[in-house]
């Protein structure tokens, strides 16, 4: 895993994630469906994946992500709260890491191991601390609080901050959001319809996917 992780920076992962523009945050209570989820969205162009720590078996299905698709997508892991979480899960694979808080040590050790981290921040203060002390990308949570207008609000005097927004974004809005300043966005039960899962309609998540690309693309003006 160390020499595949050496050919791939930092850099690399960041560009490719405001690249795809949405990233894919799941959550779910059955964990053997995870890979199946994930080829159907990857299907409709969105191939950034973040398996939260909150899934029962987390590494193990980042580990089986990675090995099924990693030439595919770029995979991250969520939900973190400490930097040994951090450390076993880019062990496990994943490229990036996502808190819904801002704590240094988990910035240090996925710096450490060469992986880019997104801490969670919520006021003007929090972003611009968490990307000052090295953030790649600053996870701004939950969103839907906030909304757009403080995306345009905080990006007016501080245009450099990289931010994406987590809760509140739907299928249709995404772009709106790119639009208001986000370099990306998180996604998650919106794109990932559990009565769909349940169900077994792959179909139905590829569609979803399209729908999202499709607004992402015309916020970036594409």
């Amino acid at each position: 895993m160390e020499a595949r992780l050496e050919t791939i920076t930092r850099k690399d992962t960041v560009a490719r994630i405001q690249e795809i523009g949405a990233v894919a945050v799941i959550r779910m209570a059955d964990s053997k469906k995870l890979l199946r989820v994930s080829e159907a969205i990857h299907k409709g162009g969105v191939s950034a994946i973040e398996v939260t720590m909150t899934v029962p078996n987390a590494l193990q299905m980042i580990e089986e992500v990675v090995r099924e698709m990693d030439d595919k997508v770029v995979v991250g892991v969520g939900s973190v709260l400490d930097a040994e979480t951090a450390r076993q899960a880019i062990e496990a694979g994943a490229r990036y890491v996502v808190s819904p808080i801002f704590k240094a040590e988990i910035v240090d050790e996925a710096h450490r191991l060469g992986v880019a981290v997104m801490p969670g921040a919520f006021t003007p203060t929090e972003c611009l601390t968490a990307q000052e002390y090295g953030a790649d990308v600053v996870k701004v949570f939950p969103a839907d609080v906030l909304g757009m207008a403080f995306f345009k609000g905080i990006k007016a005097p501080m245009p450099h901050l990289r931010l994406m927004p987590t809760g509140g974004v739907t299928l249709t809005n995404a772009g709106d959001w790119i639009k208001a300043g986000a370099c990306a966005v998180g996604v998650g039960s919106a794109l990932l319809d559990k009565s769909a899962i349940d169900a077994g309609d792959w179909d139905r998540l590829t569609e979803n996917a399209r729908t999202l690309i499709q607004s992402v693309r015309q916020g970036q003006g594409k």
